[in-house]
């Protein structure tokens, strides 16, 4: 995996820097690169969350924001974010360590619920590559799973919901079924209202995590849960997967929903490529 660009993004609030290229290995372009994988370390500090986030029920301030929320998605080279309805086709071994590490870092994954059902979501497990970092950081041993549900049209008999090692959380509104709630409790999973009518509002949802000190939030999609994160402001940063591919056909971007009035921007943090991929992260200006 080889560093391209040295990218220090100003605007956003500190973070542990990338970790530099060491001296052995087949030189590539600038001294300071080499043609290497990454260790799991080194990626966990290239990708660490802010240093400067509060602790639950402290103010937030400019300096030290409340939570952290970044995305993480994959997109093929004409922009498609899945083939046959599945991100795992346009991804690869690399970019399952990317996955793996940013959940390694979370102190919560949140999913739409068509994704968990598409993608066959599982309880996250603890990894030994990240015991040590996790508890030196007041974690759990994983991270939980939260999923973010209108109708709780949600099979709760699953391993994610009866098994997990850390109680699987779901988000949805105050209209949502009393019965479909009692079976999510019933099960296990821990029910947060985050919203008035039908759905949930993503800046309540996201408050909501951290007031239970879940303040390092990691998203995987989909892209219309995304898409409603991005429209309310609440997302922080993007880490977003390239592939070298081409898949043609109409399948969805990695946002979904209405046209923003104004684009937002968002600036380039770092770039990582290996196999053609690139692995890029953009933070919110």
């Amino acid at each position: 995996m080889r560093r391209l660009f040295p990218v220090t993004d100003r605007t956003a609030p500190a973070a542990a820097p990338a970790p530099q290229a060491r001296p052995e290995g087949r030189s590539e372009g600038p001294a300071n690169l080499v043609d290497r994988e990454w260790t799991l370390d080194e990626l966990a500090e290239a990708y660490a969350y802010p240093a400067l986030l509060t602790t639950p029920g402290a103010p937030a301030t400019s300096d030290a924001p409340r939570r952290w929320l970044r995305a993480n998605m994959v997109s093929t080279l004409d922009g498609a974010a899945q083939h046959d309805g599945r991100s795992q086709a346009i991804s690869s071994d690399a970019d399952m360590r990317i996955f793996g590490t940013l959940r390694g870092l979370a102190d919560v994954v949140i999913a739409g619920a068509e994704t968990v059902r598409l993608e066959g979501y599982r309880p996250a497990r603890a990894r030994d590559a990240f015991a040590a970092r996790r508890a030196a950081d007041g974690q759990a041993p994983a991270p939980a799973i939260a999923v973010v549900s209108a109708s709780l049209n949600l099979d709760f008999s699953l391993p994610l919901f009866t098994s997990p090692l850390v109680p699987t959380l779901v988000l949805t509104g105050a209209a949502a079924s009393p019965d479909r709630v009692r079976d999510a409790e019933k099960a296990g999973a821990r029910v947060i209202v985050a919203g008035d009518g039908p759905g949930v509002e993503p800046d309540r949802a996201v408050t909501a995590l951290a007031d239970l000190g879940l303040v390092r939030q990691l998203t995987e999609g989909g892209p219309r849960l995304l898409g409603q994160f991005a429209a309310a402001g609440v997302l922080d940063e993007l880490c977003l997967t390239v592939a070298p591919l081409l898949t043609v056909g109409s399948a969805q971007r990695i946002t979904g929903g209405p046209v923003l009035p104004d684009p937002e921007r968002f600036a380039l943090a770092a770039v990582l490529e290996e196999a053609g991929f690139l692995f890029t992260r953009y933070r919110r200006i």
